[in-house]
């Protein structure tokens, strides 16, 4: 954050549906007054998400009374020449494979910056003051696009080609699945923790049948494997710091 720039009041989280992106609107909603979110149907293999993200946002309305306050408008934004542009295994019934050039073939090129700057077209109608991602370096599975350096580029590109002052805020940047579970407990405990179990969706399959103790999903795409992994170790450190304390483990 700029120092000296005024902090803005006001943002737009993008809103998947899934674990990071839920993480971040709660990380949102604890720290802005007013929060908006915005979701992209790009054709994408895992659609089912779209349909989660209202249970996600009643469940939190429901959890906190200042979130519900501050939980505002949502927005769908149709972008379905993503998928006509690419051919990947998020747009496509193909196999998840490691291509050539080293990133697996859930990559879709150029999806983070059309979404963001698609999210700023709409924070400057709005007036809101940042936009709020979930891309985090540590577990992208090496997506360019959701590193740092592209990030704080772009944000200077979009301000300078709107004459505005947007912040990019990515607060998993650099975190790791496990430190994303633990930011989830920290921003609601085990009832938001709990949420994210039971509501959202992370596979890359769409897989929504079988409830596995991190949520639901194939358990064998890449997503599922990071996100079981990572709330295994997340559980694991949770039992441990309980352990001999009177009642459950803070995870059950």
């Amino acid at each position: 954050m700029d120092a000296s720039k005024p902090y803005p009041r006001s943002a737009l989280v993008l809103f998947s549906g899934g674990q990071d992106s839920t993480t971040c609107l709660a990380w949102a909603l604890s720290l802005y007054e007013r929060v908006e979110t915005i979701g992209f149907d790009y054709g994408q293999r895992h659609h089912v998400e779209m349909t989660v993200r209202p249970h996600i946002q009643e469940a939190l309305r429901q959890l906190s009374p200042d979130w519900k306050q501050r939980l505002g408008e949502d927005h769908i934004v149709k972008l379905p020449f993503i998928a006509e542009l690419s051919d990947t295994a998020l747009t496509r019934e193909t196999e998840i494979v490691l291509m050539g050039n080293g990133l697996p073939s859930t990559f879709v090129p150029g999806r983070n910056l059309i979404f963001l700057t698609t999210a700023a077209m709409l924070a400057y109608r709005r007036g809101l003051g940042a936009l709020v991602g979930g891309m985090c370096e540590t577990d992208s599975s090496g997506y360019p696009d959701c590193r740092h350096d592209t990030l704080k580029s772009l944000q200077q590109t979009l301000n300078l080609g709107m004459a505005s002052s947007l912040y990019i805020e990515t607060p998993l940047m650099w975190k790791s699945k496990a430190q994303i579970w633990e930011l989830a407990y920290a921003l609601g405990g085990t009832p938001f923790v709990n949420i994210i179990r039971e509501k959202t969706h992370t596979c890359y399959l769409g897989e929504r049948h079988e409830r596995h103790e991190w949520g639901f999903g194939c358990a064998q795409c890449p997503a599922c494997l990071i996100r079981a992994k990572g709330y295994a170790r997340f559980a694991g450190e949770n039992h441990k710091k309980n352990r001999g304390a009177e009642g459950s483990p803070a995870i059950r």
